[in-house]
C-alpha cells in the first residue's frame, strides 16, 4: 500500500492543535503505517514539497508570508485539513481586527518597549490589515474544529481520511473544546 503523503504547518496560532497532534501518543506509530510526513514542524524541511497528499494547517492567516505559503501549500496538495478554531474562524489570533495592525504594533514596538522602539525592518513579514481563516484566501477540503483540537479527533479524522469512511465531527470535537 503506498503511503500518504501528509504535511503539516502552523501559521498564526499557538501550536496547540500541533501538541494535540503530539498527544496521540501510541496512535502516532498506528498513522505511522500509513503516512510519510514530507513537510511539519516535526521533520523540518524548510521548502514545502509537490504532489503532497494531504496538508493539515493549524493557525489563521495574518501575514503576507501566510498568504504565500497557504497558496503554495493549495497548489501542490490535493487535500487540506483547517486544523482547530483558529484555521476556521480566526479566533483568537483576530482579536487583533477589534484593533488594526497600526495600533497593534504601535502598542507592542513602542508602547510596551523599553529599548529601540521602532519597526522592524528585516526578517518579520508584513500584517495583513485582518486576520483570516484559511477558507477566506484558499478552498479547503476539511474542517476540524477545536481549541486545541482534541487529539481523540484528529486521531479519528487521519483513521477516516486514510481508510474513506465518514465520521461525526460533532461527536468529536467543537468550537471552543
Amino acid at each position: 500500500m503506498k503511503k500518504i503523503r501528509l504535511g503539516t504547518i502552523w501559521l498564526d496560532g499557538c501550536s496547540g492543535c500541533h501538541m494535540s497532534f503530539l498527544d496521540m501518543d501510541e496512535r502516532l506509530i498506528e498513522i505511522a503505517e500509513y503516512v510519510d510526513v514530507v513537510y511539519s514542524p516535526y521533520v523540518d524541511m524548510k521548502e514545502f514539497p509537490e504532489s503532497v497528499d494531504l496538508t493539515i494547517v493549524e493557525g489563521a492567516l495574518s501575514t503576507d508570508h501566510d498568504l504565500r505559503i497557504i497558496k503554495k501549500i493549495r497548489e501542490n496538495s490535493k487535500l487540506i485539513l483547517a486544523l482547530g478554531d483558529c484555521a476556521i474562524t480566526g479566533n483568537v489570533s483576530a482579536m487583533k481586527n477589534l484593533y488594526g495592525s497600526e495600533a497593534v504594533l504601535q502598542r507592542g514596538y513602542f508602547e510596551l518597549a523599553d529599548l529601540n522602539q521602532k519597526y522592524p525592518s528585516k526578517v518579520v513579514p508584513t500584517l495583513l490589515e485582518s486576520v483570516i481563516p484559511l477558507h477566506e484566501a484558499v478552498k479547503v477540503d476539511y474542517f476540524l474544529p477545536g481549541c486545541p483540537t482534541p487529539a481523540d479527533a484528529i486521531y479519528e479524522m487521519l483513521k477516516s481520511l486514510i481508510e474513506g469512511t465518514e465520521i461525526k465531527i460533532h461527536e468529536l470535537t467543537r468550537f471552543g473544546k
